[in-house]
């Protein structure tokens, strides 16, 4: 079974972020990277179905060449081989553009099964999966809390709301969305760090892919929210207030229906 697992570098979750001059993004001088943690439970979960079934697993990342070091972890926690889609202004790209990009060299590998986090840290979009399961044209399933390969169909455990689970079967292959929670990821060995450094990364310029990077969406200016305080006096007999206070609550604080 050849898994392709895609794993994203993020700002690390104690990193002091500012927003960059262009108001559009942060400025990511002097703060620390780190695996995108959603694509740290997919990676396990490949590992894990590479171990019972045997196979190989590949890990695809889209990024500047900072995210080396993200893909070298993730070589040493045991995937085989990797594919860095290289572009050092990806931040800029929307969830379609980016999905594209890593559905073309996807493409190219024929994978039995593709694993993304269920979303990213840092943008949250949450989209990936779903677009490369179309771009791929593979069936798909999200918020998936349990994985069983077997006759070369899948049988999942989805996660759904008030506690609620569901299970369903896919056929191979096909394209899942794992939920955070599914299992606890492994720490790299001694043994797999000096591994990794035999592994294989292959570099691609996303320039040379030939995919569009029209934006369907963009991010216009991203700003710290402001913190305000607000007391308003309600006047009149209790009876008034009572119901200007009900009113209140249920059309601007909207905690009553």
């Amino acid at each position: 079974m050849k898994i392709v697992v895609c794993v994203k570098q993020v700002p690390s979750r104690d990193a002091p972020l500012a927003i960059g001059e262009e108001g559009a993004w942060i400025r990511e001088t002097d703060i620390g990277f780190e695996m995108n943690e959603p694509d740290g439970y997919a990676l396990e979960e490949a590992l894990r179905l590479k171990e019972k079934h045997g196979g190989e697993v590949v890990v695809v990342s889209l990024g500047p060449e900072r995210a080396k070091q993200t893909i070298k972890e993730a070589l040493a926690k045991g995937a085989d081989r990797a594919i860095h889609v290289v572009d050092a202004a990806f931040y800029k790209l929307d969830p379609l553009a980016s999905a594209r990009s890593l559905a073309a060299v996807m493409q190219k590998e024929s994978p039995d099964l593709v694993l993304t986090g269920l979303q990213s840290d840092d943008h949250g979009f949450g989209q990936t999966g779903v677009l490369l399961a179309e771009l791929l044209g593979l069936p798909h399933a999200t918020i998936i809390m349990q994985i069983e390969a077997l006759d070369g169909k899948l049988k999942l455990k989805r996660e759904l709301e008030a506690g609620w689970f569901q299970w369903l079967e896919l056929p191979l292959p096909a394209v899942l969305s794992v939920q955070s929670g599914i299992n606890k990821p492994r720490y790299a060995t001694l043994k797999g760090i000096m591994a990794a450094k035999k592994k294989e990364i292959q570099s691609v310029d996303r320039a040379t892919l030939g995919v569009a990077s029209d934006a369907t969406q963009t991010i216009e200016r991203i700003y710290v929210p402001q913190k305000a305080k607000k007391t308003e006096f309600l006047a009149g007999s209790a009876k008034e207030t009572a119901a200007a206070l009900i009113e209140k609550l249920r059309h601007e604080a909207r905690v009553l229906s």
